[in-house]
């Protein structure tokens, strides 16, 4: 393996911290689910620096009145919210079809994680249909705005749960298998990892650099609402200790920032990062790194087309 990338922060950085200085005046940019928990901090965080944001949300009241905040907050008023359900490829392509600017940034933000088992009408898994497809479906119909930005960057957020599951290229949606909430989420995010390793082979000729990340574990967020208490954190979080199990959201947006805006990452494409910086390989038991099946050229190669043919039909 190359030598890992490595940057000046950590897993404490905040997005703030990591967007001081830079200057994004005249960029645009897109965050998907940024009506709540980091993607509202992503979001925040390009608006600071200059950027023309659109959250693109599920629901346009809460992104409306979230985009309303950010605008105030930052003196931005180049913040808006517009439709966008991830898991309807019909609001997929009719958000595609009306963005006509060309286009800096993507950050492909939202996701569900361990739903019941639910079926989109294709007969999609939801997870895999959200998390992945919607995604998919979204860059590609981005890809000639992107072109357009002249050095955009695409950000993929994964998580460390792709270490639970690779992509099961022979049951995707779960026709065959028991029904697992936990594969499930583990399968769409490794195919975000794979997706950013495709797309930086792909579009490298046109000047597109895609990358994924690890966020880590958010509190304060509502993408844990289907598992309980499970994922609550401590009621002794301090989000000032150097005990980084849990983030808030502010540090949880913060690789999501850099590799959007950061010129630290200039040129850095096709990988995967952690707390800031390029994360090592994953070693048994061990929560943090990237299982060697998500950076697999012939396993993204394969799920690419894989796609592509799912949203053909």
């Amino acid at each position: 393996m190359s030598e890992l990338f490595t940057t000046p922060f950590g897993a404490v950085t905040t997005a703030a911290e990591v967007i001081a200085g830079v200057d994004l005046g005249g960029k645009r940019a897109i965050v998907t689910g940024a009506a709540s928990g980091i993607g509202v901090e992503t979001a925040r965080a390009l608006a600071s620096a200059g950027a023309e944001v659109t959250l693109a949300v599920r629901d346009l009241d809460a992104g409306t009145r979230v985009a309303e905040e950010i605008a105030a907050d930052t003196k931005n008023d180049a913040v808006i919210a517009a439709p966008l359900d991830l898991s309807d490829q019909a609001s997929v392509a009719e958000f595609t079809a009306e963005w006509t600017e060309p286009l800096h940034i993507l950050v492909n933000n939202a996701g569900v994680m361990a739903t019941p088992e639910t079926r989109t009408p294709e007969g999609w898994e939801l997870q895999f249909a959200t998390n992945h497809l919607g995604h998919f479906a979204l860059a590609l119909g981005l890809h000639d705005a992107l072109v357009a930005g002249e050095g955009a960057r695409i950000v993929s957020v994964s998580s460390v749960g792709h270490i639970n599951a690779d992509v099961d290229f022979d049951d995707i949606n779960f026709h065959h298998r028991p029904y697992d909430p936990w594969l499930a989420y583990g399968q769409s995010k490794t195919a975000n990892i794979l997706f950013a390793v495709e797309a930086a082979r792909r579009w490298g000729q046109d000047d597109i650099a895609v990358n994924a990340l690890n966020p880590g574990r958010i509190t304060g967020t509502n993408l844990s609402r289907h598992i309980g208490g499970i994922a609550a954190a401590p009621a002794s979080f301090d989000p000032t200790s150097t005990d980084v199990s849990w983030k808030n959201t502010e540090q949880g947006a913060a690789t999501s920032v850099l590799l959007a805006a950061s010129p630290l990452v200039e040129g850095v494409t096709g990988r995967y990062f952690e707390d800031c910086n390029e994360a090592g390989p994953n070693q048994p038991g061990v929560r943090r790194g990237v299982a060697a099946y998500a950076l697999d050229p012939d396993r993204a190669a394969l799920l690419w087309q894989v796609s592509r043919d799912m949203i053909a039909v």
